[in-house]
């Protein structure tokens, strides 16, 4: 495991408030009668913050009581807290090298680990760290598969044993697969064990992106975020944790031939195993049988849902579009609270 320093800061960002007049518009659209005991009737969406360029990767804190998200092409973390607004929480988050060709420097998806330390999909860096923040130093959990580098970390998500699963598109490198930095000839999925053991789970998929377990870890969830094929796919996850059986979930392609903007991206899911995911047109909630129950759909031209979070009691859906930082809350409550 490697070491690097990196910049600390905590610093107020008073440009980055709510209440601009170029805040995007959501609705809800309810499909299923089934989604009002999920989100209520009346239910707001809220603009908490925008100023932004591509947010991503938003994690609730439990023991601070607040919500960190990547900027990626800003290469930076943010820190939001109610009543407190919007500081930098670290800068730069991904790569530290100088000056790069490539858009997406910073980090992407955030996560937690048992030990409350932060893990990231280091983007800029094409590797997983996790954060010393007493020090502020990454250790290196992860940087390559059998001697080459990875294409650039994209989503992560802990299984409850402590492996770590990860997708790894070419999305950090600026000219994606061909892109004569790459290294892999597959975008693929993966397994870190704690003992820093590393699995190739499918190298199958397109463009793998978001992902997520069902509440009792028997189902693995993999976003593919390829415009010809936009799809959710499920897994059976095997006892020794590889994944098999793979099926689509949900299919999205319609509605991106649709002109709709966006494609399968972060997810989370509920205690009752309904999906809450960011897909063509807005945010999707998909029932644990594939049916959609209903969208959080921007009305905003240009404005694409590119990830979720449970935050506070586990019963508000922070969720990142764009440029700004959303939230809504529901009636049900997130895995994990």
């Amino acid at each position: 495991m490697k070491k690097s320093l990196v910049c600390f800061l905590l610093l107020f960002a008073a440009g980055f408030s709510a209440g601009r007049a170029d805040v995007p518009e959501f609705k809800i659209v309810r499909l299923d009668p089934a989604l009002d005991a999920l989100i209520p009737p009346g239910a707001k969406i809220e603009t908490l913050a925008g100023g932004f360029t591509w947010t991503e990767g938003p994690v609730w804190r439990k023991s601070g009581g607040y919500l960190l998200f990547s900027d990626i092409p800003r290469n930076t973390i943010y820190r939001w807290k109610e009543g407190g607004g919007i500081s930098v929480f670290l800068r730069p988050s991904g790569y530290d090298l100088g000056d790069t060709p490539d858009w997406e420097l910073g980090s992407n998806a955030l996560i937690f680990d048992a030990q409350d330390r932060l893990v990231m999909c280091d983007h800029g860096n094409r590797r997983i760290d996790w954060l010393n923040e007493s020090v502020f130093t990454k250790t290196t959990l992860a940087e390559k598969y059998l001697g080459k580098r990875f294409n650039s970390p994209n989503d992560l998500v802990f299984k409850s044993n402590g492996d770590l699963y990860f997708t790894d598109p070419p999305y950090g490198l600026d000219k994606r697969n061909q892109d004569p930095k790459k290294e892999l000839d597959f975008n693929g999925v993966f397994r870190l064990s704690p003992k820093g053991e590393l699995t190739l789970l499918t190298r199958d998929l397109t463009f793998p992106n978001g992902l997520g377990f069902s509440p009792d870890e028997k189902t693995f969830y993999v976003a593919v975020s390829d415009p010809k094929r936009a799809v959710w796919m499920a897994y059976d996850v095997q006892t020794d944790g590889t994944i098999a059986n793979g099926r689509v979930f949900f299919d999205a392609t319609d509605q991106v031939k649709e002109g709709r903007a966006g494609l399968p991206d972060g997810m989370k899911i509920d205690r009752s195993g309904n999906i809450f995911g960011a897909g063509p047109g807005g945010l999707y909630i998909i029932s644990p049988a594939g049916k959609q129950l209903g969208l959080i759909q921007s009305l905003t031209p240009g404005i694409r849902v590119s990830n979720c979070a449970w935050g506070n009691d586990g019963s508000t859906l922070y969720f990142t579009a764009t440029s700004f930082l959303m939230r809504i809350r529901l009636s049900t409550k997130g895995e994990g609270f």
